[in-house]
């Protein structure tokens, strides 16, 4: 089997010989999970900081997350958004995280010149920032896998403290995803305010209690 690729910072460092500076990656968290918002990142690296280590983010372990996400803040400009249950049923889940990743661009600390975002489509960004969209690129770009790192911690963190407020549902546990546990306990104590209800699963029990009644 060939090997597995790994990020590397060669796109942004040919970027900025470019003369397109500064360049960010952005990446998102949370597209599939009944609840919870998306989360949208957007990271600039530091060409001398770069973290060791990175990588997509459904590829290590918590625990290196978790490390990776404190470096990545720590020398990296870093800004996060999110599109809550709300937005995702109003709009659907891909314009809403289309939409987190423009604002959590737009949050940067300084305006990228060149964006990569992870994916083959491009976030609502005006003209001023030219945007590469590229299939897998948490697994390509270094910029791109520090985002993805920074929502899916920063997501895991919320759907713990989710956890706590609504002990019965185990999001501290599956995040908000579908597993079994997690159905088990929306059919038993319908959704929170915190599920989408445009989701299948959540429709199906909400008809359910509704027919019930």
């Amino acid at each position: 089997m060939p090997p597995s690729r790994r990020p590397s910072f060669r796109r942004e460092a040919r970027a900025y010989r470019m003369g397109h500076a500064p360049v960010a990656g952005c990446d998102e968290a949370g597209r599939g999970p009944w609840a919870g918002p998306v989360v949208a990142a957007a990271v600039i690296l530091d060409p001398a900081c770069v973290p060791k280590g990175l990588n997509d983010s459904k590829m290590l372990e918590a625990e290196r997350r978790e490390e990776l996400f404190e470096e990545i803040c720590a020398c990296a400009e870093v800004a996060v958004a999110m599109a809550p249950p709300a937005r995702i049923d109003r709009d659907n889940i891909l314009r809403a995280s289309l939409w987190a990743l423009a604002r959590a661009v737009c949050a940067l600390p300084r305006t990228p010149r060149l964006v990569y975002v992870d994916g083959p489509h491009r976030p609502p960004l005006s003209d001023d920032y030219l945007v590469e969209a590229l299939i897998d690129g948490d697994a390509l770009v270094s910029s791109v896998a520090a985002a993805s790192i920074v929502a899916k911690v920063t997501r895991d963190r919320l759907m713990c403290q989710l956890g706590m407020a609504f002990p019965d549902y185990g999001f501290e546990r599956h995040k908000g995803y579908g597993t079994e546990m997690h159905g088990k306990a929306l059919r038993r104590h319908g959704a929170t305010p915190h599920h989408r209800t445009s989701f299948a699963p959540v429709i199906a029990v909400r008809t359910t209690i509704a027919a019930e009644e």
